[in-house]
Formats: C-alpha cells, structure tokens, sequence
C-alpha cells in the first residue's frame, strides 16, 4: 500500500511541474520588450546602381566583300563607228578648228557581239582642215575630220582615229572678181600677140583679143573655185586607230 502511494505522489508532482510551465514561460514573454524602432518613411533610401560592368558580347559583323569592278567591253582599232551629219558643212562658211556633230546611225558592237556604242550617241568630230577646189582637176577639195569624243548616255569618252565625210561633193561658185579677172588678163594677152603677129594692125588685135579672151575663159572655168559641201544628214564614218573601251 506504502508503495503504492509513493507512485500516485510522484506522478502527482510532475503533473504539477507540468501545469506550471506553460505560466512560467508566460511570464517570462511578458518581460520581453518587444517594440521595434520606428523607421522615418521620408527618409530617402540610398539605392544606387550596381557599378559592376555588365559585358555583353556582340556578335562580329562579317567583313563587307569588295565591290566587283565594272566589266569593261572593247572595240578593236579599226573598228568602223557610223554615223550621220548633224548639220552640213561649206568650205564657204566653215573653217579650221571648228566642231561639228554626228549621230550614231548602228549599234557598234564588240567581237562577243554584245553593244558598245548604241545607235543614237553623238560623236564629236573638228574640223582640221577645210578649202575649196581651185581646179577642175580637183575632184574633192580639202576636207580632214579628226574625232575627238563620243558621248553615251550623258557621259563622254575620248576617241582617236579619223573621220570622213562619204558624200561630199563640189558646188561651183558664181562668177566673181577672180574669175572676170582670169578672163581679161587673157584678153589682154591675145590682143598683143595678135599685134605682134599682124605687124601693129588693129585687126590683128582684135583677132587676138577674141583668141585670148577664149582662152582667158576657158582658164577661168578650169581654174573656178568650187567649194566642199558636205549635206545634212549625210553619212559619216569614224575609225579608230586604237582600242575603244567603255565600262558596262
């Protein structure tokens, strides 16, 4: 019985124990203080951004490639360039040194065939040399033409060769000092020659005088001036001497 009363008393004291604790633990929360610091809301923070570099890597861009040269196409010396007059030329009006005109009349075209100077470009071509025929014998007078650049779409290229003019011709003048002049002169030669053969008669001079006359005519219409004419719109054809070439 002793016993047992021993064990109902010591589990009696640690329930005590037990109840106590939960109290005591209070109590001792209560002591805690437990209030913060009031924290001032107007006060500026003091946030400043990281300085820490931030590397990014770019990707490389490829190298631009070279830009291809243009592709330039050739005409070889010889080539035969035609044309036609713009406005026509008069060894009368016209003198050395002067420029005259021409239109591309054909596609000029290179050995692949592909076009080099298109139909409708304007050649420049000056006047070297320019006179009219002073004899009968002269069947051309004096005309030389030399090329100097031909313009394509606004831009201009130099070219070297010679020009000729395929449908000149000769337009006699009408008569004048010169002429009349060539006339008396032979006159005058005839009627002292008549003089001289008749012994001093008047009818040998006027014999004479008409031979001379007939002569001094026929002088002056071999020897008539007669100028170079070249008409409008009529052909003209250039030669190159040396290679052509025209960037494409």
């Amino acid at each position: 019985m002793v016993g047992n009363r021993l064990v109902f008393l010591a589990l009696a004291v640690l329930v005590g124990c037990g109840r106590e604790r939960p109290g005591n633990a209070a109590g001792d929360d209560s002591t805690r203080d437990l209030q913060r610091p009031a924290v001032d809301a107007s006060t500026p923070m003091n946030d400043r951004p990281s300085t820490a570099k931030t590397t990014t890597k770019v990707a490389a861009k490829p190298a631009p490639k070279p830009a291809a040269k243009p592709a330039a196409r050739v005409l070889a010396a010889g080539t035969a360039i035609p044309a036609k007059f713009d406005a026509g030329i008069n060894s009368r009006t016209h003198k050395a040194g002067q420029m005259i005109t021409g239109t591309v009349s054909a596609d000029v075209k290179d050995k692949s065939g592909r076009v080099v100077i298109p139909a409708g470009s304007r050649v420049h071509v000056t006047i070297a040399a320019i006179h009219e025929s002073e004899r009968k014998s002269d069947k051309t007078g004096k005309l030389v033409l030399t090329p100097t650049k031909v313009v394509i779409g606004g831009r201009s290229y130099p070219l070297t060769g010679s020009a000729s003019a395929l449908d000149r011709t000769l337009k006699d003048r009408k008569t004048n000092a010169g002429d009349i002049a060539k006339v008396g002169v032979g006159v005058g030669a005839g009627a002292l020659l008549g003089t001289a053969v008749s012994g001093g008669s008047t009818k040998g001079a006027v014999i004479g005088g008409i031979a001379g006359g007939a002569v001094g005519t026929q002088r002056a219409i071999e020897t008539q001036d007669r100028d170079v004419v070249v008409p409008v719109g009529s052909r003209l054809k250039v030669t190159l001497a040396s290679p052509f070439r025209r960037s494409i």
